[in-house]
């Protein structure tokens, strides 16, 4: 009945392979007269998603989380994690070869100031390292005494023998109906932005703000519609874009040469030279280019301007034309969403329903709106004590079948018109006290977000707390941040902005972020409760500053069965009972009977 066509549920970890290609890398590392290699989990555009020819770390160690890092010398090898992986990383490598490490314990940098010797040479792959990331291992080295030797190739690319080819998606274009303003349009802009900081021009290494200033996509990776290229624009004159040609339709390249020049990315040194041989002053963001950037522009004889991509910025404020599109794929989402949460709580109690099978359903219910481009991450579907794992991702190993208890379902979808985030929280037969007890603290902070109204200038960072004192006040937290940046057909996880401790950037109207706290009891159950809100104007009678708020944009019920009423302020329950008024009243002639019939029930009054 039901089938998910946009994620595998096979568990491609291989622990038994951990220990051998390591060994193979050793030894390739010897040949060239190395003690070690430093092997981020990266691209040349520091994705979150990687195409399947970027997977280098997954190929050595067996570990397929978003985040890791390796440091291999001649006698031991770590892995870098953060906290949302630490468990996962024990089970998926070869724990003779590879010790896993919390980054929160000790940096790869500083553990390789106390783990290499003297003298020793440690490779690495220029493009791989971030301008800034690889000072700090610059910095390490030196206090060791460590060399670190750039490498033409990457080790490991030659031991991986049936490495994938490179991505060659279509790149596909998006019609200004949809992004809301021309390329041209956004070209100038960017421009603009450059010509503030007097810089000559603007190296692009991310493939996202790519995506956006040229009005294109692509599916080079999963789950974000992105072209992988790069480009180079210059403050005066004409953009050039470094693509793979055989990605261009005649109608894509016609559409990209009105407005750029276009060129293979093998051409993008010759660029970067070009830019050396004008001493150009080169915008670069240091956060997120390339090593081997750097040094090419630098060895040109171009000036460096270290500072944030100013099309991060730019597309982080959502356009009218943009905020629409999210409405109305919100609007989409909440019928599929509706329909599952029916079918979930038809079915769940019956025993028959596991996590690999919700996750389907899901999917089903977004692909019948016949509108759906792909999810926009692998789904969250996690009961029992998986959902204790906030980025737990169900495998054929791992399914568990819904018990009583809670369910957690974090999802989204890619539609042309806007991405989309949710998760929600479901009670399967009967909570206990405390389930409920920390529901609705996670609920009392979600409320706390949404409502909240704060001056021009406040930052996500100011916010945070908000969402986490009715934990405090119970002596709990949770280990992630509270919302990040979302992106228009484009990153489910955007920056600059985000809700969290380190949230520096301004909260500017347009932004669309998530709010999305949680509780986790190990090895028991997992809370979390996230709709999508962008921020907007918000008028305060006699205020003296320009106020600002959050309008939500997702339309799901929130499980009243896990709420603890008493828990609640007649502020909050107001707040509750008109969401779900707002969310009945606008799902309800979208669906069939049986789901109106549960969604109106669902929406009650508190």
């Amino acid at each position: 009945m039901f089938e998910a066509r946009f994620q595998s549920f096979d568990e491609t970890a291989d622990p038994s392979q951990g220990a051998p290609r390591l060994a193979a890398l050793r030894a390739a590392l010897r040949a060239q007269g190395l003690d070690g290699f430093l092997l981020p989990r990266a691209d040349e555009h520091q994705n979150e998603y990687l195409p399947p020819s970027a997977e280098r770390l997954a190929w050595l160690t067996g570990f397929t989380g978003s985040f890791g890092f390796v440091i291999a010398l001649a006698d031991e090898a770590a892995l870098f994690v953060d906290g949302r992986y630490t468990v996962q990383a024990k089970s998926q490598v070869d724990l003779s070869a590879f010790t896993p490490v919390n980054v929160a314990d000790c940096s790869p940098s500083d553990w390789l100031k106390d783990h290499a010797k003297p003298s020793q040479r440690i490779g690495y792959d220029p493009a791989l390292h971030t301008l800034d990331g690889f000072e700090r291992f610059e910095k390490a080295a030196k206090t060791a005494g460590v060399e670190l030797v750039a490498l033409d190739r990457n080790p490991v690319d030659a031991l991986w023998t049936d490495r994938p080819a490179p991505p060659l998606a279509p790149v596909v274009l998006h019609d200004e109906a949809l992004a809301g303003e021309s390329a041209a349009s956004k070209i100038t802009r960017v421009q603009a932005e450059l010509k503030k900081t007097k810089a000559d021009a603007l190296l692009v290494t991310d493939a996202h703000c790519l995506a956006w200033t040229f009005n294109i996509r692509g599916g080079d990776v999963a789950h974000t519609p992105l072209p992988l290229g790069f480009a180079i624009v210059p403050a005066e004159s004409r953009p050039t874009v470094f693509v793979d040609g055989r990605k261009l339709s005649n109608a894509a390249r016609d559409a990209l040469s009105s407005v750029a020049d276009v060129a293979e990315p093998r051409d993008l040194d010759a660029g970067l030279e070009a830019l050396g041989l004008r001493a150009a002053t080169v915008r670069i963001d240091a956060a997120g280019a390339a090593v081997a950037f750097a040094r090419t522009l630098e060895a040109g004889g171009a000036k460096l301007q270290r500072g944030a991509d100013p099309i991060a910025k730019l597309k982080a404020v959502k356009n009218p034309t943009e905020l629409a599109g999210a409405r109305a794929a919100h609007l989409r989402d909440a019928v599929a969403l509706a329909r599952f949460l029916c079918w979930l709580d038809r079915e769940a109690p019956t025993g028959a329903v596991d996590e690999i099978g919700a996750a389907e359903a899901l999917e089903t219910f977004r692909r019948e709106t016949g509108k759906l481009k792909e999810i926009s991450f692998d789904t969250i579907s996690a009961a029992g004590p998986n959902a204790a794992l906030p980025h737990y991702r169900a495998t054929h190993t791992t399914n568990r079948r819904l018990e009583p208890g809670l369910f957690l379902i974090d999802s989204g979808a890619q539609y042309e018109d806007g991405t989309t985030d949710v998760t929600r929280t479901v009670v399967v037969g009967e909570a206990t006290a405390e389930m409920k007890d920390r529901f609705t603290r996670v609920l009392k902070g979600h409320i706390a977000i949404s409502t909240a109204v704060f001056p021009k200038g406040v930052s996500g960072a100011q916010l945070d707390g908000f969402a986490r004192r009715p934990l405090w006040d119970a002596g709990a937290d949770f280990d992630h941040g509270t919302g990040h940046g979302v992106g228009s057909y484009l990153s489910v996880h955007e920056g600059p902005q985000r809700i969290s401790k380190l949230g520096t950037t301004t909260l500017e109207v347009g932004m669309i972020l998530s709010n999305e706290p949680g509780y986790y009891r190990e090895g028991q159950f997992g809370v979390r409760i996230e709709n999508l809100i962008a921020v907007e104007l918000r008028a305060i009678l006699g205020a003296e500053r320009e106020m600002r708020g959050f309008e939500v944009l997702t339309l799901a019920p929130i499980d009243r069965r896990a709420i603890e009423p008493g828990m609640l302020t007649a502020e909050e329950r107001a707040w509750l009972d008109a969401y779900h008024a707002r969310v009945a009243g606008e799902v309800s002639p979208l669906v069939d009977n049986e789901t109106r019939a549960w969604l109106e029930a669902a929406c009650a009054p508190l």
